[in-house]
């Protein structure tokens, strides 16, 4: 049951419509933004993808040396070490790469369609050994003493999350590592219950446990524990491969509500609602049992890695009940949608 409704000038952003940051390389993908309010407009936090442009029969992707400067690794497409059916990732005798390199920057819009760049906001990189394969999926919390990005490092041994602080996007304070691997898809609650502060995060297990979401509380937002699963996958349905979180959570008088990412074994990425007690985020009190959108659109269906729709932000309309969501389609352009949180709330009562 697709209840979002979808900008009519979706896609929003295209990866043609960037320049590239990386001198010598091209943009491939733009993926699911983490999104803020500021200055009276709306802002992104694209995930941007880039690469060399390919050649015939060669497979080219960069990577920080030692040094922190960027290098090509380039590989014969026929040698037999070499797995490159995934778009995504690749093997090359047991090592893992990412095809692309991914870092952060920032788009701004009047309107919610048209996005500009502003060169006094300048992009984010991956920085040291442990973001040497890029940096990735920025989820903003926007709290009273400022912005703090989560994002998930990524390197060679490795995938966990970084939290970044802020106050004006143009001076930035690098937290380090919050959550150690394997974790990704952090997303800060945007204000406090009680004295802590609380987190969504996904440990993955391969062989005991799975790709699950869990909730974790800190008194500083650096330091984390009493760690707890609240959702795992579910055999037979739309979220039967992975789950993982979207954005912070929004306040109702209902409890927390969660718009977080499921996908199947088909990796078919929809969006579902988690609803959870405002007073103990750990509680679920209800849960999607079909999604509230679902890749239908052509954009959402083909591009770099299809049937995909995945949300990392979105900010609240002033009427209370509008999502302004933004989200990346098929791992390559940037869309918006919108939802009703009564609406959403209705679907989990049923």
């Amino acid at each position: 049951m697709d209840i979002a409704k979808r900008n009519p000038n979706n896609p929003l952003m295209r990866p043609s419509d960037l320049k590239p940051a990386i001198p010598g390389m091209e943009i491939t993908c733009l993926l699911n933004p983490g999104v803020f309010r500021m200055n009276g407009k709306t802002w992104l936090v694209l995930r941007v993808a880039e690469r060399p442009v390919q050649q015939d029969g060669i497979i080219s992707f960069p990577v920080y040396d030692k040094e922190g400067k960027i290098k090509v690794l380039s590989f014969d497409k026929n040698d037999p070490q070499l797995d490159a059916t995934d778009p995504r990732v690749i093997v090359f005798n047991g090592q893992y790469y990412l095809t692309t390199m991914s870092y952060l920057r920032l788009v701004c819009s009047d309107d919610d369609v048209h996005f500009t760049e502003d060169p006094a906001y300048q992009p984010i990189f991956g920085e040291g050994f442990q973001e040497s394969f890029g940096i990735e999926d920025c989820r903003v919390a926007t709290m009273d003493d400022g912005y703090y990005l989560t994002f998930t490092e990524v390197s060679p041994v490795a995938v966990g999350v970084g939290l970044i602080s802020t106050k004006d996007f143009k001076t930035i304070k690098r937290e380090g590592m919050i959550f150690p691997p394997h974790n990704k898809d952090c997303a800060l609650f945007q204000e406090k219950i009680g004295d802590l502060y609380y987190a969504f995060h996904r440990p993955s297990s391969p062989e005991l446990g799975g790709n699950y979401i869990w909730v974790a509380e800190s008194p500083d937002r650096i330091h984390w524990g009493r760690h707890k699963c609240i959702a795992t996958t579910r055999p037979g349905k739309w979220d039967s491969a992975r789950v993982g979180a979207g954005a912070a959570p929004i306040k109702t008088s209902e409890g927390w509500l969660e718009i977080y990412h499921g996908a199947n074994k088909e990796n078919r990425y929809c969006l579902g609602a988690l609803l959870l007690d405002l007073n103990d985020p750990t509680k679920v009190l209800a849960r999607s049992e079909e999604p509230i959108m679902e890749p239908i659109a052509e954009y959402e269906q083909t591009g770099f890695f299809g049937n995909v729709v995945f949300t990392n932000g979105f900010y609240l309309g002033e009427d209370g009940d509008t999502i302004n969501v933004f989200y990346g389609a098929s791992d390559e352009v940037i869309c918006n949608a919108k939802f009703s949180i009564k609406e959403i709330l209705a679907t989990l009562k049923k």
